[in-house]
This record gives C-alpha cells, structure tokens and sequence, in this order.
C-alpha cells in the first residue's frame, strides 16, 4: 500500500477513489511518467542522443555532459581553511558521485557489446566525447548517402507513381533532418 508523504495514509487516485498505482517517477512533483532510456545498437545515433540528452535533462543530469569537476586549491576562499577544505572535499565528491550515475545511465542505454566498449571512460562528459566522435563520423556517411540516393532518384514505369513520390519524400525529409539545404532549383 502506497502511502502519502506526510499524512501517512493511502495516496487515492483523483478519478476512482481507490489506491493509486501510478507509474510516476521521483521527478518534481511526480506528475510525469516514469521515463526510461532506450537502448543503443549503434544505429540511429542522433535520435537516441537527442532522446538520452531529453532522459538526463529532466533529471536535472544534462550538465555532468559539458562539464568538469570542480577544481580547488588550499587557502582558496574567505573562511576557515579548513572549514574551505571540507566544503570544497564534500563538493567534489558530491560532483562525483552525480557524474557516476549519469555516466551510468548512458552505459546501461548501451547494448551490452557497446558497453563493454565504453565502460572504461571515467567521467560522462569523456563518455560522451568518444561516442560523438564515433557516430558523428559514421553521420557523414549517412549524409553522403542520402545525397547520392536524391541526385540519382529516377522514376521508373514498373512501380506505382505513390510509392516512388513517397520514397522521394522520405529522402528529402532524411536530407532536412540532418539539416541540409535543398536548393529551390532541385
């Protein structure tokens, strides 16, 4: 039985009256549903990196992705120095401990041969660089072939005039979500 957080009794659910069995997570308020990272086979690396980015994001995570911990030197700041020690310590290690989960969530949205790939990088935003340097590099590719299938688009009579314009339109969408320009003449 679930219980409120302060009263002590049952959380009901606002439609029926009886126990909630929500599926809704610790976030904020606890009005979004339970979100989960999907998992990475090495395809489609910009759609699980926008969604992975969207995860960390509403899980207040997406910063441990640019940054770096926290650096400080003895005698630094205006109080005590040891009092300055111990926060500074409590800093770092809380950075730490944060930047661990975060990097594990992006592992544990790996299969398990890309995990055993990128287990080794210490901190998410080192994780991170590596599989933007693999992937993006890979994006290339996908570009140039999205170009080459546009420019050598033909129709031909043996297939229905629908499906030949729908695949036409699929490369063309393929070629603006990568955020390439089509010039008005093509």
């Amino acid at each position: 039985m679930e219980t409120g957080s302060s009263t002590g009794l049952p959380k009901l659910d606002a439609g029926t009256g009886s126990e909630s069995k929500s599926e809704c997570g610790s976030i904020g308020s606890g009005s979004l549903p339970q979100l989960k990272a999907k998992k990475f086979f090495g395809e489609n690396f910009k759609m699980w990196q926008q969604k992975m980015l969207f995860y960390l994001t509403t899980m207040n995570l997406s910063k441990f992705l640019k940054e770096d911990p926290s650096v400080f030197k003895e005698g630094e700041g205006e109080g005590e120095g040891e009092v300055d020690n111990i926060i500074a310590f409590n800093i770092v290690n809380a950075w730490k401990h944060i930047d661990y989960i975060c990097r594990n969530i992006i592992l544990n949205s790996l299969s398990d041969s890309l995990y055993l790939l990128y287990v080794g990088y210490e901190t998410t935003k080192r994780l991170c660089k590596a599989l933007d340097h693999k992937y993006k590099v890979e994006d290339v590719g996908v570009k140039k072939f999205l170009v080459a299938k546009f420019l050598n688009f033909t129709m031909v009579a043996s297939k229905p005039v629908v499906k030949q314009v729908e695949e036409l339109q699929l490369t063309v969408s393929g070629i603006l979500a990568e955020r390439m320009v089509i010039d008005k003449s093509f």
